[in-house]
């Protein structure tokens, strides 16, 4: 089950996305760390009512952040429709004792039907440049890569930004 998040959800979020980053520093992937994602940056998904999480047997096994704020990051970037009608997806976690079991593709199945749902036009979203099996990922669902830009306090390494015209 897809759910909006709630504050007393977010130590479970942040073990979720520990495991995460811990999981991705072990194999060479620079993503996520001990600061991001911060319990701060949830308490603002939450109070915009951004933030969904996937609950399985009562346990918060993965999140997405499905938001209409365009990050400055993004300005520079040749997007294929105009700015001003898109979702913006952050964050999207899978507990890796989850993944591998389609967690990923039913949240963001959710965020694309939601997006139609409010007659979005597309779904924008950035992937680490180093994360090759993000890249297949959002590819094989018909996102489209445009350009990079970079968050200096995370990685050295770009952010790739990909779009899907809905």
């Amino acid at each position: 089950m897809i759910r909006l998040a709630n504050k007393s959800d977010i130590p479970e979020i942040l073990e979720m996305t520990g495991a995460c980053a811990q999981h991705m520093i072990s194999n060479g992937i620079y993503q996520w760390n001990e600061h991001y994602p911060s319990e701060k940056a949830f308490v603002k998904d939450i109070d915009r009512g951004e933030l969904y999480v996937l609950v399985m047997d009562e346990k918060i096994i993965g999140s997405i952040v499905i938001s209409t704020l365009m990050d400055e990051e993004y300005v520079p970037i040749e997007w294929l429709t105009p700015n001003g009608n898109s979702v913006y997806i952050h964050r999207l976690g899978v507990h890796p004792r989850e993944q591998g079991k389609g967690c990923a593709q039913q949240m963001m199945q959710f965020a694309e039907e939601y997006a139609r749902n409010q007659n979005f036009v597309s779904v924008r979203l950035d992937t680490f440049s180093q994360n090759k099996r993000n890249q297949r990922f959002y590819e094989k669902r018909g996102f489209q890569r445009l350009g990079d830009i970079f968050f200096p306090k995370q990685s050295e390494h770009p952010f790739h930004c990909y779009e899907l015209v809905l």
